[in-house]
């Protein structure tokens, strides 16, 4: 969402958003090895995240004063080699850990990393693969696992993210980030300072996307130049938008829960539940071995268009959307019945059940 929120609405391309992600992923993680001055193991996670969001921003300054002096296709690649930059940077950097290229990982501590009000345990809950927290009783009657608590409080740091942004984007700041997208030579005309309005913009979503890093390091409590600075990372987030639909803030989550969706059904594991599993388990052994040409049984098929080549079917997929689906899925429904689904859906609702 935070991509979305610089590329979507000012119509820039930005390909450098793993600098942003990976600083605040290190970040967590560095702290609490106790390696940053101030910032150590006891530091409340709330407060890290706060500060893995204004250290991606200070690094989002950095690059944006320097890549909003291009535009167009020389901007996407500028902020991508500052990325790439930074990656190969803490790759080599002996700071990190005593084999940087492999990454860091939390040491010394089993305990998970909190979220809710600091200091009060009540209100707060532990995130991250070692904890073995569980909830029972939850608001009287919910139970729920370690993972089920992680996945809510991630997700409740998520809304209220959610929320800010779109607060951002309803603002005048916001309509004259539309306004640039639309027509920046008009914007200018009209008096506006388009270069300090997407400066600010950009530090906005880098502010955001270190906060993303910070949660996945927290929940993982561990991160590598590879899931936190390697381009590929923005290339995730650039998916999930075109998925979801470019300017829909939201629509680069349902983007993102559809490529995961997607990559699980196809998957060979599918420990959710896929397609292969379910063909092995409902076929049955007969249908199995029959042979369909040549030698070559149901089961061998099936093990060679669907084994192992989920991210091949994902590929189609995306290419589908880029001809069929131009607008993503949210972009696409919000055409379709013309608005934003929040404000379209409930009056549709009322006048249906007035007829």
């Amino acid at each position: 969402m935070s991509f979305d929120f610089i590329s979507g609405y000012t119509g820039y391309l930005s390909f450098g958003h793993a600098a942003f992600y990976g600083t605040g992923a290190y970040l967590v993680v560095l702290a609490a090895n106790g390696k940053l001055p101030l910032l150590g193991p006891e530091t409340p996670f709330m407060l890290l995240l706060v500060l893995a969001g204004l250290a991606a921003a200070v690094v989002a300054v950095v690059v944006g004063s320097v890549s909003f002096r291009l535009s167009g296709v020389y901007f996407a690649m500028i902020t991508l080699g500052f990325s790439q930059v930074l990656y190969v940077f803490v790759r080599d950097w002996d700071f990190v850990g005593s084999t940087p290229q492999n990454g860091v990982a939390v040491t010394g501590t089993t305990e998970g990393f909190r979220i809710g009000v600091p200091g009060v345990d009540s209100l707060s809950v532990a995130i991250g693969q070692l904890t073995g927290d569980s909830v029972d009783g939850f608001l009287g009657f919910i139970s729920l696992s370690a993972t089920e608590v992680s996945f809510y409080a991630v997700g409740a740091v998520v809304l209220v993210c959610y929320l800010l942004l779109q607060r951002l984007v309803h603002s005048p700041f916001g309509r004259v980030l539309v306004a640039i997208r639309e027509n920046e030579e008009r914007a200018r005309a009209v008096g506006y300072n388009t270069y300090l309005y997407k400066l600010t913009a950009f530090v906005f979503s880098g502010f955001f996307a270190g906060v993303a890093g910070a949660l996945f390091a927290g929940f993982r409590r561990s991160v590598t130049p590879e899931n936190g600075f390697y381009f590929l990372v923005a290339g995730d987030a650039l998916l999930a938008s075109i998925l979801g639909g470019f300017g829909t803030l939201a629509g680069p989550l349902y983007g993102r829960l559809f490529d995961q969706s997607a990559r699980e059904f196809l998957s060979k594991e599918g420990g959710g539940g896929g397609l292969l599993p379910y063909l092995r388990d409902n076929l049955g052994e007969a249908t199995l071995s029959s042979e369909l040409f040549n030698g070559v049984t149901v089961s061998e098929t099936i093990d060679t268009f669907l084994n192992g080549h989920a991210a091949l079917f994902v590929g189609l997929l995306f290419v589908c959307f880029v001809l069929y689906v131009p607008d993503g899925v949210l972009g696409t429904l919000r055409m379709r019945y013309g608005g934003p689904l929040a404000k379209v859906l409930p009056r549709r609702l009322a006048d249906w059940l007035r007829d």
